[in-house]
């Protein structure tokens, strides 16, 4: 019996099995294989997120309210596809998508409504973006200044991960280069002026998603971190101070055992690897990282099934030590999440919380002969691929020519050809199959959501000071070409009520755009 990530499972574990294995030291010390805390979940639970956003800002915030009510901790935003690659929805490219799988935000005023009766200044946010994550940062912002709140209290995060959008995801405008440039850019700015906010979740969850191993998501994003440090590191940023607002975000999926020595391996392996690109503060070496359970797990066949996987998957997270934690609804392989599915996925959170006695005590299963051996072997599969991408040149070169890439491929192949042979069972699909009749609520999104937000468009355009927005605009491209930080000049452009897609193309003449 082997894992996803071709690791072999003996029948039983023994003393034998962790020779040569050194004991993780506690938690809360170097290099954190325990979990970053040393009383972990005793001391403050993980945040409890919601992921949501679909339609206007308007019918986003409806539902905002409603997740604060149930007992979120922090909101989670997705937006809609033309907001995340820089169009407009006004925009031809933009017909048939906008506000279908998040909300569509195209100025501050989306912004404000999508957080109206909201105090940012009091709830964490993190906000799935990544082309555009400086755009909508600058939103964020300049909504968080109308409300008078003090930027050095705002907490949050910004996915803000383009190499993962290169080798799984898609959502990239400009090529890489200028794309880190950008990145590099919110590190200094957020470091001087938004220092609680977390300027970069460097994801692992959509490479999993794409298809790739546990032991691939690990080696894949953490070599993706490597390349934002270096990157951060040549423009002079102190590690010691970026390196505190580095957050990750990884996958939870069914094998419980595998995916908590997941966590555990790729807390020591960050811990390591920061150590070695010079880090010294042990909080500039900690990986902090947010989970959410599998999407690509869940089956459109009995869909109900698919709570006892989010269960499975949540268990995986807590007992991996995350830090925050999205649980998916069970009908979202079917649409996006009903009310019923978004709350039953969150109270699957707190009744791990507050019922099963988890949370109890720091890393649980520490010195279990089967967790601390495939713990080793999960970090043996990793350093083994990381240092197959080292040895290319690093992330950017082995996303380049296509590594990456086919490595997902493969693995994703491979899965599949086991569910069609039945050597992967997926209950439900593959096996101990029902006839049933499709009676889930699904959620539908309106298409007249288009026309709402051209209209209000429109009258932002009309209502604006048009001279002073061009003017905003022709600063961005100027910045663009000497080098300067683009953050500040992008707020102060927002502020002037210039839309998502203006900025977007401003940056497009200057940058160029990735093909792929």
């Amino acid at each position: 019996m082997k894992t996803e990530s071709g690791i072999a499972i003996q029948p039983v574990y023994t003393p034998e099995s962790i020779v040569g294995i050194a004991p993780p030291p506690l938690p809360g010390r170097y290099p954190f294989t325990r979990g970053i805390q040393e009383d972990m979940y005793r001391g403050k639970l993980w945040t409890m997120r919601q992921y949501a956003g679909f339609s206007t800002a308007a019918e986003s915030n409806k539902r905002y309210h409603y997740l604060l009510k149930q007992g979120v901790m922090g909101l989670s935003v997705a937006f809609d596809l033309p907001t995340q690659i820089g169009y407009d929805s006004d925009h031809a490219l933009s017909d048939g998508e906008v506000g279908k799988v998040g909300v569509a935000i195209d100025t501050l005023e989306d912004m404000q409504e999508l957080f109206k009766g909201i105090e940012l200044e009091k709830v964490s946010t993190s906000m799935t973006i990544n082309s555009t994550a400086f755009i909508l940062l600058a939103f964020y912002v300049a909504l968080a200044k109308r409300q008078g709140a003090d930027l050095t209290k705002i907490t949050g995060t910004i996915q803000n991960d383009i190499l993962k959008e290169y080798a799984a995801r898609g959502t990239y405008i400009y090529p890489p280069k200028p794309s880190m440039r950008i990145i590099t850019d919110i590190f200094e700015w957020c470091a001087a002026n938004l220092p609680k906010w977390n300027t970069i979740s460097i994801s692992g969850y959509h490479i999993r998603e794409a298809g790739s191993t546990a032991a691939q998501e690990v080696a894949f994003t953490l070599s993706n971190g490597k390349a934002y440090v270096k990157a951060a590191l040549s423009k002079g940023l102190d590690i010691n101070v970026f390196g505190k607002r580095l957050s990750f975000f990884f996958n939870a999926h069914n094998n419980l055992f595998e995916e908590i020595a997941k966590f555990r391996a790729a807390r020591k392996m960050w811990a390591i690897i920061m150590k070695d690109l010079g880090a010294t503060d042990p909080k500039a070496m900690m990986l902090r990282f947010h989970a959410q359970t599998g999407g690509s797990t869940l089956t459109a066949q009995q869909p109900l099934n698919n709570i006892a996987r989010v269960t499975i998957q949540t268990l995986a997270a807590v007992l991996g030590g995350t830090q925050s934690l999205h649980t998916n609804g069970y009908d979202e392989a079917l649409s996006l999440p009903t009310e019923q599915a978004a709350q039953i996925a969150l109270r699957t959170q707190q009744v791990v919380a507050f019922e099963s006695g988890v949370a109890g005590t720091a890393d649980p299963l520490a010195g279990s002969y089967f967790v601390e051996s495939l713990t080793n072997e999960m970090e043996e599969k990793a350093w083994q691929i990381i240092h197959t991408i080292d040895a290319m040149g690093g992330s950017v070169t082995a996303i380049e020519q296509g590594f990456m890439q086919d490595e997902i491929a493969r693995s994703a192949y491979n899965f599949q050809k086991g569910v069609e042979t039945g050597e992967q069972i997926v209950v439900g699909v593959n096996k101990f199959q029902a006839l049933e009749t499709n009676d889930t609520p699904v959620f539908r999104i309106d298409d007249s959501i288009r026309k709402i937000q051209t209209a209000k468009i429109e009258a932002i355009k009309n209502k604006r000071d048009n001279e002073k927005a061009m003017l905003c605009l022709a600063n961005i491209s100027q910045a663009a070409k000497s080098g300067q930080n683009l953050m500040p000049v992008v707020i102060e452009a927002v502020e002037s009520l210039c839309t998502l897609g203006e900025i977007s193309d401003v940056l497009r003449k200057e940058f160029g755009e990735y093909k792929g």
